[in-house]
């Protein structure tokens, strides 16, 4: 005791020779001392009883332990491993409740909900109406056939339609030209006969084939003299060997006059009808039809830009042999079994020197020609309002018409242009 004080440390032991100067004790070697001593012995309020010094704990030293961790109580709780087994055996037995009922309720037939509004009736979109391109496609395609036929070079293909309830069937004269006069023809069902070459026509490409078999539905025919510029078409047929083709475009030309042949071959001559619907090998022989499921044409050519000996390809230049004159000669073929060429008895020449037109190197005494009053060396101009350019206009739009068709000729002899009617007939032979 020093001047009636009893001075501790923190933690009440006595301090062995405290000094009563109020200077703070020193601690034994290795404690710490205390950070702060209060002057608090010269207070008259002071409590007697009060500790002297306010002590704060030193850091703890290296190796004494690491300090007691605290909980968060805001955060969550870890869930047990109990917990995470009875969740995942509860989802288990959700999931498999769920799928035992909807098997149930599938074999049952119960209802199931489905994705989307059901509509008891198509779009209006959907439902093809007999006018529409689909319509007429499938009006038309049980009448389209592919034809097959071997020949020492190998097996060509193309296509045709049947024109008769009796089985007859037009095709274009090169698809069958090479072959033994017989034909597999290849049905739209997929089913097959055996056809016979009637008759053929090489100058104007026409042929027709016979098949022995009934319940046969022919095609309609139109008028390709009533077609005009623009009017939507159909293609149909098996370009390539892809059996039940069709393809859409419109009417691009007509009287698009043309001659074509193989080296070696007959000299082909069109006064065609041009169309982009799309064509290519295998479609020569099939129908072009209208918009009302008419055939109007024979597809048989088309334009390439690929050099001779390739293969050529679908450019939207293709040409058809108007139905007009198609039938015409299919029917000579079926009655008689070659068909009629019109001619207008005179012989073409060179183009006029002057104005154009095709220059008559000489004219047939007795020939349609020479009736109307043409004579050799006059310059035609124009047939039927058709302009005249290269000799091959003249020939090709003859062959257009029938024998007997009256057809307006304007032609120039000297300096004057005059016009006479011409009647064109069939050739001798």
């Amino acid at each position: 005791m020093t001047d009636g004080w009893d001075w501790r440390r923190p933690g009440g032991s006595p301090a062995p020779g405290g000094p009563a100067s109020g200077r703070p004790p020193q601690d034994a070697p290795g404690q710490a001392t205390s950070p702060w001593w209060s002057d608090a012995l010269a207070d008259p309020w002071r409590d007697p009883y009060a500790p002297a010094a306010v002590v704060v704990p030193a850091a703890p030293t290296p190796g004494a332990g690491e300090p007691e961790p605290v909980t968060d109580p805001d955060l969550p709780a870890r869930p047990g491993m109990r917990q995470v087994v009875l969740i995942s055996l509860v989802t288990a037995l959700l999931a498999g409740s769920l799928g035992s009922a909807l098997t149930y309720a599938l074999l049952r037939g119960g209802d199931v909900p489905t994705i989307g509004a059901q509509s008891g009736q198509a779009p209006a979109l959907a439902q093809r109406k007999p006018e529409s391109l689909a319509g007429v496609a499938e009006r038309v395609l049980p009448s389209v056939v592919t034809i097959r036929v071997v020949s020492l070079g190998g097996t060509s293909e193309g296509s045709g339609f049947v024109a008769t309830s009796e089985g007859h069937i037009v095709t274009n004269d090169h698809v069958v030209a090479d072959g033994t006069g017989r034909a597999t023809v290849v049905f739209n069902d997929g089913s097959t006969a055996a056809g016979t070459v009637v008759g053929q026509d090489p100058e104007s490409d026409l042929a027709v084939i016979k098949v022995s078999r009934g319940g046969l539905t022919p095609v309609r025919f139109g008028d390709s003299d009533a077609l005009a510029v623009g009017d939507p078409v159909l293609a149909i047929g098996s370009p390539l060997s892809l059996a039940n083709t069709v393809t859409a475009g419109i009417v691009s030309a007509l009287d698009r006059t043309m001659q074509a042949g193989e080296p070696g071959g007959p000299t082909r001559y069109y006064a065609a009808i041009q169309t982009d619907a799309a064509v290519n090998h295998g479609n020569s022989g099939g129908p072009l039809v209208d918009g009302a499921g008419r055939v109007v044409g024979v597809n048989s050519t088309i334009k390439s830009l690929v050099a001779d000996g390739q293969e050529a390809g679908n450019i939207g230049l293709a040409f058809a042999i108007p139905i007009n004159q198609a039938k015409r000669i299919a029917e000579d073929i079926i009655g008689t079994g070659k068909a009629r060429r019109t001619v207008i008895g005179a012989q073409v020449g060179g183009t006029g020197a002057t104005g154009g037109g095709v220059r008559l190197n000489a004219v047939e005494p007795a020939g349609p020609a020479a009736a109307a009053g043409l004579r050799t060396g006059d310059v035609v101009l124009r047939l039927n309002r058709h302009p005249m350019t290269d000799p091959t206009d003249l020939v090709a739009l003859v062959r257009k018409y029938a024998p007997g068709s009256v057809v307006t000729v304007e032609y120039r002899r000297g300096s004057s242009r005059q016009n006479a009617s011409v009647t064109l007939a069939a050739d001798a032979k």
